[in-house]
């Protein structure tokens, strides 16, 4: 790759791969896949059945990446995730074994389902990608991104993420279920053949190189934001804490989050420039989970993507 519009040709191959096996989540695809670009980690949310699972192992084959799945459950250790050093008696030294979470993507099923201790275990290795055991500091690589998932509606059983894990997600995106036409024609495609369960029936051929992956990801980071842009960023973020409706506000980690994925939402949509509508379209699952709502706001039904809407419709956008 050596130009925008060989990029472009690129991240489209790779959204009509994923696109052509997870039916009716056009939008979804396009937020995790700039996600992704911007080196950033993604919490999915979703109601069992909507195909979180099925998306992220056909994303990793489309981009040619090592996939690991860890599920998470209440019996679940720090270890079973970064591993452990076992004593060899014929080397008499101690022998490091590496975990699941020493992959490319790491699909953590269900994250909340483990204690905050598990939990902790994710928040070195999404900050630096490293992982220390008994002292010794492992790399994870330069490709290294978590996706978790997580069930909106069942809290039996479950354990809240910390606010400090939750920030480690560049965005939190909402799996809603699909169109009618999207049902019917899943339908369709198990008729001929289809099915979620097997592998064979639906995991594509690559359609990059792990070297244009990272390509891809050095792109993003030279698309240009201008300092109107910048300033319409700084501002919404601001003004979440300034809202009455929010005990607590975006902090400035959540600007520099909505700073990279506009950026790579722009590569993403064809541009080597981010606008106005790339920063509003990626407000809602950078901040959602980034801010409190009130809690009298919570018992009348309202929700942070209204307080967020509210934020967007008053802050004005540069022209």
């Amino acid at each position: 790759m050596t130009d925008l519009t060989e990029t472009s040709a690129v991240l489209q191959r790779i959204r009509e791969t994923v696109a052509a096996r997870v039916l009716g989540q056009e939008e979804v695809i396009d937020q995790i896949l700039a996600a992704f670009i911007a080196r950033g980690h993604v919490l999915l949310e979703g109601v069992p059945g909507t195909a979180k699972t099925l998306m992220v192992r056909v994303l990793a084959a489309a981009l040619d990446v090592r996939f690991g799945r860890v599920q998470f459950t209440p019996d679940l250790m720090p270890s079973d995730i970064a591993g452990v050093s076992v004593y060899q008696e014929s080397s008499r030294a101690f022998e490091f074994r590496p975990g699941p979470i020493f992959t490319d993507l790491l699909l953590a099923d269900e994250i909340n389902r483990a204690p905050a201790k598990t939990q902790s275990a994710l928040l070195e290795a999404m900050q630096e990608r490293q992982v220390t055991v008994d002292g010794v500091t492992h790399s994870l690589g330069d490709i290294f991104s978590v996706f978790a998932t997580q069930n909106p509606v069942e809290y039996e059983g479950t354990y809240p993420l910390p606010e400090a894990q939750l920030d480690r997600f560049l965005v939190n995106v909402r799996v809603n279920y699909p169109a009618r036409s999207a049902e019917l024609a899943m339908l369709a495609n198990y008729s001929d053949g289809f099915d979620a369960e097997r592998a064979e029936t639906f995991m594509p051929a690559p359609v990059v190189t792990r070297e244009e992956v990272l390509q891809l990801r050095s792109f993003a980071e030279n698309v240009n934001v201008t300092p109107e842009v910048r300033e319409y960023i700084t501002d919404i973020v601001r003004a979440t804490r300034e809202d009455a409706s929010l005990t607590l506000g975006a902090s400035p980690r959540a600007a520099v989050a909505l700073f990279r994925i506009s950026r790579a939402a722009a590569l993403v949509a064809g541009r080597d420039f981010a606008t106005p509508d790339d920063v509003k379209q990626h407000s809602l699952p950078v901040l959602r989970h980034r801010v409190l709502l009130a809690p009298e706001l919570q018992v009348e039904g309202r929700s942070t993507d209204d307080v967020i809407n509210a934020v967007l419709a008053r802050v004005p956008a540069p022209k």
